[in-house]
């Protein structure tokens, strides 16, 4: 018996080294051969922690906070034991089930004309034994799936991870870029306030008319409008901080001004590097390999199920005797089940498969040409935002003059007050420009380092080693 046994495990492990269903193939990709827009002067060094490039202790500290505090990170953290829970309750299957069990009773048979009253006692204890031969390969697509799943939410937590590392950095920069906004804001309204004391005085004194007057009121209460707005939107983006360093609304320290902030150096690569930098792009390939995999699990259902399963224990009418005396027993059997008719049933399924993975592959395939295309925004963002700057800054400087000129020949009776208040109009707009411009130079290198999936070790955290070539 035992030898038969022994033949028939072997037979089966020899034969389970097939699985139907198709095995998973990496797509072939067409990337280009470069960036339309990549940077000359580039960088090939790579840094995966690359906001310390700014240079302020203060971002880095909110950084670190938020990868440590963040919910939809511990969320998708949370996620990924929940599916390597996934990966061992599928593997187990491939195993023989085994279990133990005992039971006991007594009973009291009633007494007929035939038998008297009479006491039965029952006791048992066995090992119980169950196992699904997985000969065609149905268990292992399923393991197979969700190890790939197991994957996928590797590198989705991947990807929140460089996102929520990009969003830090960019609402920091925002938020120094607002706090110097108020600062001109301030500082236009001081200006237009002594202005107005100056026209009150003037028109007490019958120097100007209420023409005059009136505009120097108005544009000091448009200086006042836009100093409480941008206060506002300082408090927002406070909020928004705090909700992504994963705390209650509050304050957010400072560290260095939008001007004092160094600007990183724009990494360098080819796009078939975004292959393995971008994690959402192996989180798409991991759900292309999952759904590969479930094709396989799918197909098998067409061939038989053949299952094993054997007792091993000892029953008697005594507790005493249970362990002495003719109190062993034993069985074990095999069966095997054939679907012949389902209805459509196996065949919908396989439909079902097929076109997922058909689904899973487009994915992929957008996934690859949306990086190329966030890459290419990002780079030529960061080109643009850099010549806009250059273009502010010679504007900033001449309205400058211009406002300094203007009320210089309004003072000496030269010009009217209304091309004073043209030129403060500008000069204000363009200081405003110049601190957004300033603010959006650093957002666009944020951009292209979010881009390219920076912000993670690629390929050597976590899961990422155990991914199909």
């Amino acid at each position: 018996m035992r030898r038969h046994v022994l033949l028939t495990c072997i037979l089966v492990s020899l034969m389970a080294g097939c699985a139907v269903g198709p095995d998973y193939h990496r797509p072939e990709v067409t990337s280009p051969e470069s960036y339309r827009f990549a940077d000359p002067n580039a960088t090939s060094s790579f840094n995966a922690e690359w906001w310390h490039q700014f240079n302020d202790p203060v971002l880095d500290q909110l950084v670190s906070k938020a990868v440590a505090q963040n919910k939809d990170l511990a969320i998708a953290t949370a996620r990924i034991d929940e599916y390597r829970g996934r990966v061992m309750e599928t593997s187990s299957q491939l195993y023989p089930q085994i279990g133990l069990g005992a039971s006991g009773g007594r009973q009291r048979n009633a007494a007929t004309k035939l038998t008297p009253n009479y006491e039965t006692s029952q006791v048992q204890v066995a090992a119980a034994m169950s196992w699904e031969i997985d000969l065609f390969g149905r268990l292992r697509r399923l393991r197979e799936s969700a190890k790939a799943d197991l994957l996928s939410t590797e590198f989705a937590r991947q990807g929140t991870l460089v996102s929520l590392e990009a969003s830090v950095a960019s609402a920091y920069i925002t938020l120094r870029d607002l706090d110097q906004r108020l600062v001109i804001a301030q500082a236009t309204v001081a200006t237009r306030l002594d202005a107005l004391n100056l026209f009150q005085e003037r028109f007490a004194g019958g120097v100007v008319s209420q023409v005059q007057l009136s505009q120097a009121e108005s544009e000091y209460a448009v200086a006042q409008t836009s100093e409480s707005a941008i206060a506002q939107q300082i408090a927002q983006q406070e909020n928004a901080i705090s909700l992504l360093l994963g705390e209650n609304p509050g304050p957010i320290p400072r560290g260095k001004s939008i001007d004092q902030i160094s600007l990183p150096a724009i990494p360098a690569g080819l796009p078939s590097a975004l292959l393995q930098q971008r994690p959402d792009i192996q989180e798409a390939e991991q759900n292309l390999v999952s759904a590969n995999a479930q094709i396989g699990a799918a197909r098998a259902q067409y061939f038989p199920v053949i299952s094993l399963t054997g007792l091993l224990g000892r029953a008697s009418t005594g507790l005493g005797s249970l362990w002495s005396g003719p109190a062993k027993m034993w069985s074990y059997a095999g069966a095997i089940s054939q679907p012949i008719f389902t209805g459509g049933a196996i065949r919908g399924s396989v439909h079902v498969a097929e076109a997922r993975q058909q689904q899973a592959l487009f994915a992929y395939q957008a996934a690859i040409q949306n990086a190329f295309a966030d890459v290419d925004n990002a780079l030529v963002g960061e080109q643009r935002s850099k010549e806009q700057l250059v273009s502010t800054n010679d504007q900033v400087k001449a309205l400058g003059q211009y406002a300094s000129l203007s009320r210089d020949l309004y003072e000496g009776g030269y010009t009217s007050y209304l091309e004073v208040l043209d030129a403060e109009r500008s000069l204000f707009n363009a200081q405003l420009t110049q601190s957004g411009l300033q603010a959006q130079q650093l957002i666009e290198v944020i951009n292209v380092y979010k881009a390219l999936g920076y912000g993670w070790p690629a390929g050597k955290e976590g899961l990422a080693d155990d991914r199909p070539q």
